[in-house]
């Protein structure tokens, strides 16, 4: 009776083993997928990132020609003046 109590316990212990084992590679597999997001995720915020950056730099740039020319045509419309 003694033996069939410890097997029954130690078949109890196998199976909550077992689970635990399906337990952690499910949060391993979860843990892979959250890891791939997040660099997906971080790629996606250094592109976009780097495409403000630029469009701040054609913001300068543009407001610069167009000062230069609001500059030049001042310059003209004072040369027709006299």
């Amino acid at each position: 009776m003694d033996n069939e109590l410890f097997l029954q316990q130690f078949e109890e212990i196998e199976q909550k083993v077992e689970r635990l084992i399906k337990t952690c590679q499910a949060l391993e597999a979860a843990n892979q997928e959250l890891k791939a997001e997040s660099a997906s995720l971080r790629e996606t915020i250094e592109r976009k990132t780097d495409a403000e950056r630029q469009f701040t730099e054609d913001k300068a740039l543009i407001r610069s020609k167009i000062d230069s020319l609001m500059s030049r045509l001042d310059g003209f419309a004072e040369l027709e003046k006299t």
